[in-house]
């Protein structure tokens, strides 16, 4: 596991030995400083390790500062973070049991910090717990969405890698062709399920290759089903599932009244072992939100463990759709437009997905 770890002024010498612990414990320090012992201000190095946690750098965080109060509160106000003050091994402990926190902040002036490394050894080996806890982790994130909008909530990720930006541009032309736009919908699927499946956990297998044993990693159990919304989730999944190994596909039809523009479902087919597995459910468009609603209600009515949402194009309304119905699910897209307009289309979109896949108009 890297741990990103960073201090002020008066936690200098405590975060040099809590460095050498987490070596010790088999994990990998990335040491984010300072590397004087002068006067700085916390908020900077506090930054600098909630930005390593938020991106995916560092799986997990340690401040330190005089009391840890202060990077406790400026870690905080990074999106996606949930920084503790951890003070004794209870602490330690039920931080990352029932609050899943991601930083573990110190005082190197208080009387924690004579067992500062038993403390983190405490935090590194404990695991979250889920269940109720993870209902109310939400809840945290819902309360920093009601103060800032949808950007606010750590489960919308936005990609903008620039393959995948280059090819929604030509996806959005009006002139690209049907076998072109079903190409760049396809490519881009793929791309996408890289961010998605960032944080799927391995397991360590025996291998020979051509010159020796050695040991490799592996996606560990069942992991994923893939549902397409019939009919343009389609073929996002098929081109998804390539590239899975152990993925099982599933498909939804519904279709949006075009008069009260709700979803109406017509038809679920779904992996047997659902209930076994966290499941991508893909739709190349995410609009009113409504049709995608009504898809995780069905993926839950069946038992999934976890829902990612998969779309190309979406739009606020949407997307606050879903996490005022679902806000433990996550939402990966390409791009956030402007609006929808009085037909309930995305704009600027690309248009209806399905007739440019098909070229059923």
């Amino acid at each position: 596991m890297k741990i990103s770890i960073g201090s002020d002024h008066a936690g200098f010498e405590l975060r040099k030995k809590l460095i050498d612990k987490i070596a010790s414990l088999g994990h990998e320090a990335v040491d984010r400083g300072p590397f004087a012992s002068s006067s700085v201000d916390y908020p900077d190095f506090a930054a600098l390790v909630a930005e390593d946690v938020v991106n995916g750098t560092a799986e997990r965080g340690v401040l330190v500062c005089g009391t840890g109060i202060g990077m406790s509160m400026a870690a905080n106000k990074v999106r996606g973070i949930r920084a503790a003050l951890v003070y004794d091994t209870e602490t330690a402990k039920l931080s990352r049991q029932h609050n899943d926190a991601n930083i573990m902040c110190v005082g190197a002036r208080t009387p924690s910090a004579a067992i500062a490394p038993q403390l983190l050894e405490t935090w590194l080996a404990t695991e979250f717990e889920e269940g109720r806890h993870r209902r109310r982790i939400h809840k945290i994130d819902s309360l920093a969405a009601s103060m800032e909008g949808w950007e606010g909530m750590p489960n919308v990720h936005v990609v903008k890698h620039p393959l995948i930006q280059h090819k929604l541009c030509l996806l959005r032309q009006k002139e690209t062709e049907t076998r072109h736009f079903r190409d760049l919908v396809s490519e881009i699927a793929k791309l996408m399920a890289y961010e998605v499946t960032r944080d799927v956990p391995l397991s360590e297998v025996d291998i020979e290759t051509p010159i020796c044993s050695t040991k490799g990693k592996v996606m560990a159990g069942k992991h994923f089903g893939i549902v397409a919304i019939l009919r343009a989730g389609l073929a996002m999944a098929e081109s998804m599932l390539e590239i899975m190994p152990g993925a099982r596909m599933g498909h939804i039809g519904l279709y949006r009244d075009p008069q009260t523009l709700t979803p109406v479902q017509y038809y679920s087919k779904l992996p047997k072992d659902t209930a076994e597995r966290s499941v991508i459910l893909v739709d190349p468009m995410l609009a009113t939100g409504g049709t995608i609603v009504k898809a995780i209600d069905v993926l839950k009515e069946a038992g999934a463990k976890g829902v990612k949402v998969v779309s190309i194009v979406s739009a606020p309304v949407g997307i606050k759709k879903v996490l005022e119905a679902h806000p433990d699910v996550e939402i990966f897209v390409a791009a956030v437009d402007e609006r929808l307009n009085d037909h309930g289309y995305i704009v600027p979109g690309l248009g209806d997905a399905g007739d440019r896949l098909y070229g059923t108009k």
